[in-house]
């Protein structure tokens, strides 16, 4: 997968002379890039975290979905029609594994995600979903025999230890007496789909560039998703149209899914899952932060430090990671 600059950068070059060409050096290694991708997909899902949280009982997990989809949609298509028609031959031979990634990454798991902002909260969510990295990496290894080595496995257990200590708040009383709600059960569901997701997209095949991946995901999985969205309507009524709704859904729609996603499944094609996956440990630490300035959620000294803890959990792996 290559992104939109480097695929416009490679189609111009197409009409010069060899000879005329010369090799451009990167000022940054390409494993740099690929981290700092997946940062940005991080930072720009935990703020998803919170917007769950507080728009919990505005908009319904469904008509939510779809309508962030649908936004992502219009907001990819101008830029990757040209890459759909190019790549449709490998598109149209490569359906069904498109279409189990679409379910995955785009009908299922920001579904469950918003499902389970009903009744869990955003601290909540994040814990849950900090089991990602755990899963991905497992399954890379055993699946893709990417080898994140004793100090990769070492960082992801520091990296859970400061987020134990992020949710707790540091108070061993509290872990013992932590409770899960309903909405934490499908916030497992959602964690296990995006890992499956992500392990997918390593086997992306050739011939499909990243702009047509994420355009042809989006339109199956916004596919599967109408029949539950037509039934959700006609159940509970549409949610009231006003400037609080319409920004969520630009923020789902173009940041969280058009840009995001692009940013992710680069990451992913440039580093790998496993490596990719060690950044979402700072998921928990972001969705505190942010919760903190947006929802009045307090911060105290053994959430700053379990924060310091899950930064040096996840720069230890991610190096480690580098150097295998």
């Amino acid at each position: 997968m290559t992104t939109l600059s480097a695929e416009s950068t490679s189609a111009s070059a197409a009409y010069e002379p060899t000879a005329a060409r010369p090799r451009r050096r990167s000022l940054m290694p390409a494993a740099g890039k690929g981290m700092i991708l997946a940062t940005v997909a991080t930072v720009i899902w935990s703020g998803n975290f919170v917007l769950a949280d507080g728009m919990a009982h505005a908009i319904p997990p469904v008509q939510l979905a779809f309508w962030r989809w649908v936004i992502a949609m219009l907001a990819v298509a101008p830029f990757a029609l040209p890459h759909i028609r190019r790549d449709w031959p490998v598109v149209r031979r490569h359906l069904g594994f498109l279409s189990v990634v679409a379910l995955l990454g785009v009908t299922l798991f920001n579904t469950l995600i918003y499902t389970a902002g009903q009744t869990s909260p955003a601290t909540n969510m994040a814990l849950i979903a900090a089991a990602s990295p755990l899963v991905i990496m497992v399954g890379a290894r055993l699946l893709w025999r990417e080898k994140p080595g004793a100090a990769g496995w070492a960082g992801a257990a520091l990296s859970l230890i400061g987020i134990v200590v992020l949710i707790t708040k540091g108070s061993l009383a509290m872990l013992l007496g932590l409770s899960f709600s309903a909405g934490d059960l499908w916030m497992v569901a959602a964690m296990t789909t995006f890992a499956g997701y992500s392990l997918m997209l390593r086997r992306t095949p050739r011939g499909i560039s990243g702009l047509s991946l994420l355009l042809s995901t989006f339109v199956l999985g916004t596919a599967f998703l109408t029949p539950a969205y037509a039934w959700d309507v006609t159940a509970h009524g549409s949610f009231p149209v006003h400037t609080g709704t319409v920004a969520a859904l630009l923020y789902v729609g173009v940041l969280s899914s058009a840009v995001a996603y692009f940013a992710w499944n680069k990451a992913i094609a440039t580093v790998g899952a496993a490596r990719a996956g060690i950044v979402y440990y700072l998921e928990p630490a972001i969705v505190a932060v942010l919760a903190y300035f947006t929802l009045g959620d307090g911060l105290n000294l053994a959430q700053l430090i379990s924060m310091g803890l899950i930064i040096i959990g996840v720069t230890l792996s991610s190096r480690a990671m580098q150097r295998t």
